[in-house]
């Protein structure tokens, strides 16, 4: 009697045997906690506790001031894709997973874990605004509270941001995997080569102006939350092109 070994990288797959190896992967992930949670909320509860010392002690009266302690977290979601497309990329191809499992279960991951922490992040600014900037008129978490008084548009702001830096990172990560370094560093110049000749022709034209009252006086909905959901289809899609044939 002679034994077959299966690929199960190119044979067909049934639902549930694509279904368990994405489950797989998010458990893969979620190995890597520290970083996917217990880092971001560490760094910023110690954030929180050296601006609010710091606004105790100035003992500022009435005359609210402005923290960006709250960006430490979009920086850990942007290093935790860019280490889930280096290290576990590589590591779930070598437990039968294709290509397609790996990205489906990481884009679920992004999509779960943008919303748990803007619901977290816009609870907390509800919070913020109820007491004053906890006492001493410190704004730390409502940033989406300068640009509209919606609640709803405030969490869609901060989830569709946080999206599009997790479809970032994973666009670069992907890319990295697909050209290494020559191709993450081609991809650079050519994104900020694009946004300068973007601004050049702006300026040359005199559209500035006009670009400044789009923002103004279009729906807040449409720069909030639209645009930078367009950008993370975009993200999402480079990200998949270069995955796809990437090989570690």
């Amino acid at each position: 009697m002679t034994t077959q070994t299966v690929d199960l990288t190119t044979s067909p797959r049934t639902g549930t045997e694509s279904g368990s190896r994405i489950g797989a992967v998010l458990r893969v992930h979620t190995v890597a906690w520290p970083l996917l949670i217990a880092w971001p909320v560490g760094i910023l509860a110690t954030s929180f506790l050296i601006s609010y010392t710091i606004y105790f002690l100035v003992q500022n009266d009435q005359n609210e001031g402005f923290t960006g302690s709250v960006f430490s977290v979009y920086g850990f979601v942007l290093a935790f894709y860019l280490q889930a497309m280096a290290q576990t990329f590589p590591f779930t191809l070598g437990m039968s997973v294709t290509r397609r499992e790996f990205f489906t279960a990481t884009g679920s991951l992004a999509l779960a874990q943008s919303t748990v922490f803007a619901a977290t992040l816009y609870l907390l600014s509800v919070v913020e605004a109820a007491t004053d900037g906890w006492g001493v008129w410190m704004r730390m978490f409502g940033l989406a509270r300068y640009l509209t008084d919606n609640p709803l548009l405030q969490f869609l702001t901060i989830f569709s941001t946080l999206l599009l830096t997790t479809a970032i990172a994973m666009a670069a990560g992907a890319i990295y995997q697909r050209w290494r370094a020559s191709g993450l560093l081609a991809a650079g110049v050519g994104v900020f080569g694009l946004g300068g000749l973007a601004a050049i022709l702006v300026t040359w034209a005199g559209w500035w102006p006009a670009v400044g009252d789009w923002f103004v006086d279009s729906p807040r909905v449409l720069p909030l939350v639209a645009l930078p959901l367009t950008a993370t289809a975009l993200a999402t899609a480079v990200a998949w092109l270069a995955l796809r044939r990437a090989t570690p």
